[in-house]
């Protein structure tokens, strides 16, 4: 699997397929102090259609937040058959490196 790069989480619209896959959202800068390290990640989410789930998220968190996000633009016949099962090994493989599951800074 590969990401894009970086774009701003409000210009999701531009950027953001119709098409399934898996997404990352992180803070612009700095790190989040978690369990076992710090990260800038905060969320992780599977969708059969990354733009309307940005989207979603975007509407359902703070006007104005600076966040980046991310999505798949290549991936195995399997990982493209089950984004969510992707997104499930994602989050286990932060929560075993941090300490803890993404989350969104305070």
């Amino acid at each position: 699997m590969r990401f894009c790069p970086w774009y701003s989480l409000a210009d999701a619209d531009r950027h953001a397929p119709a098409a399934g896959g898996v997404f990352q959202i992180r803070i612009p800068d700095g790190l989040l102090d978690y369990p076992s390290g710090k990260s800038a990640m905060i969320h992780y989410d599977a969708a059969a259609d990354l733009r309307a789930a940005i989207a979603a998220f975007r509407a359902a968190h703070p006007a104005g937040a600076a966040w980046l996000c991310r999505h798949t633009i290549e991936m195995s016949a399997h990982e493209r058959a089950d984004a969510a099962a992707l997104h499930d090994r994602l989050v286990r493989e932060f929560t075993t490196r941090f300490g803890s599951g993404p989350r969104l800074p305070p």
